[in-house]
């Protein structure tokens, strides 16, 4: 599952790419410098294992993570080509979500490709682009599928009728999330289609270090105008953030931290965003060899969570011993879990819970 960063060129796209991944995009004031897209495989900060490393004392500890993918700047005409528009909306397309990056900061040193800063109007360029791209490709289905309706295939008259509402939608100027399926079939036509603005989306304001923790008039225009949306706004100093990424100790990261009146990185809360709008939640397994966080789909039963160690785990799945963390971090172990009746065995229906610490029981 992949986040991919998207917005107009001079944003802060490829800065907070570089802060959020080990990797070191190429970062310059001019448009165009990210070409390819870059993709880092990100840390998602969790305070729990931490916890549970203390407790169980492992030889290792591995962290979940989540890839974060940095899109170059789009500009007008992008689905049409315009600037390297189509290489950079098929980079979009194999994104599950979009980290929409939007520059809410003066700075007459760093170039605005619309001469100057205005996130309104930088998010709409963005959004008409992508809701074009997708209109093209909406009618190009449509004119498939019509052909197939008329001889009255129940199927096609079914994903006739969800196209026109969504080709209506897009013409209004609005994305394709915000059309609701209104039954299962409609659910999975959707997914189908892979369009571009049925993405869910989190909107990253980037300020200035002083509106860091209070946001500015900027990141106000934004959260009113997206207020409908059912879209998370992140307040977030780009500059700063790479200002820390710079400092070598922890001690000294806190010091500049506290100085901007922050408890953690703005980055830390974006990738657990990111993590959380793609979807995606944690289970733990603990033993002495490894503490280790493991990444599954929000609703995935245990056989599946299984699956995500070895396949195998989920072919000759028998059951799943699970503790909720609450309760390993309340009575220290698992033996004390046990004693206390905290200790349960469930079987193949079991839908995991964000947190369990889990031991799988297999045979193949």
């Amino acid at each position: 599952m992949k986040a991919g960063i998207v917005g107009l060129p001079n944003v802060g796209k490829s800065t907070l790419f570089n802060c959020l991944s080990n990797a070191k995009a190429q970062s310059a004031n001019f448009p165009f410098c990210t070409i390819e897209p870059n993709i880092g495989v990100v840390n998602v900060p969790d305070s729990r294992i931490e916890k549970l490393e203390e407790l169980v004392k492992p030889e290792r500890v591995q962290m979940a993570t989540v890839d974060i993918v940095d899109i170059a700047g789009l500009v007008k005409g992008a689905s049409k080509g315009e600037g390297l528009g189509n290489q950079f909306l098929g980079n979009i397309r194999e994104c599950n979500a979009i980290i929409h990056v939007l520059r809410c900061f003066d700075n007459d040193n760093i170039v605005h490709v619309d001469g100057n800063v205005n996130p309104i109007r930088d998010k709409e360029t963005i959004d008409i682009e992508l809701q074009l791209k997708d209109l093209e490709n909406v009618e190009k289905r449509l004119e498939k599928v019509k052909r197939a309706a008329k001889t009255g295939n129940k199927e096609a008259i079914v994903e006739e009728a969800l196209l026109n509402r969504i080709r209506e939608t897009l013409l209004q100027a609005k994305s394709a999330r915000t059309i609701t399926p209104q039954n299962n079939d409609e659910e999975v036509l959707m997914e189908g289609f892979q369009l571009i603005t049925a993405k869910p989306v989190l909107y990253v304001c980037n300020v200035d270090e002083n509106s860091a923790v209070n946001g500015n008039k900027y990141v106000d225009q934004v959260r009113e105008l997206v207020k409908d949306e059912d879209a998370e706004v992140i307040v977030l100093s780009v500059g700063a953030e790479a200002d820390i990424t710079e400092l070598e100790s922890y001690e000294e990261r806190q010091v500049f931290l506290e100085d901007m009146g922050l408890q953690e990185p703005g980055a830390s809360v974006l990738i657990r965003a990111a993590y959380k709008l793609l979807k995606q939640q944690t289970y733990f397994t603990a033993g002495v060899k490894e503490v280790r966080a493991w990444t599954i789909d929000v609703g995935s039963t245990a056989p599946q969570a299984a699956g995500v160690i070895h396949t195998d785990f989920e072919k000759g799945f028998i059951r799943a011993e699970v503790i909720a963390y609450e309760d390993f971090v309340h009575y220290g172990s698992e033996a004390k879990c046990k004693e206390a009746g905290k200790f349960k065995v469930e079987g193949k229906e079991y839908i995991v819970k964000d947190g369990d610490v889990m031991h799988f029981r297999f045979n193949v």
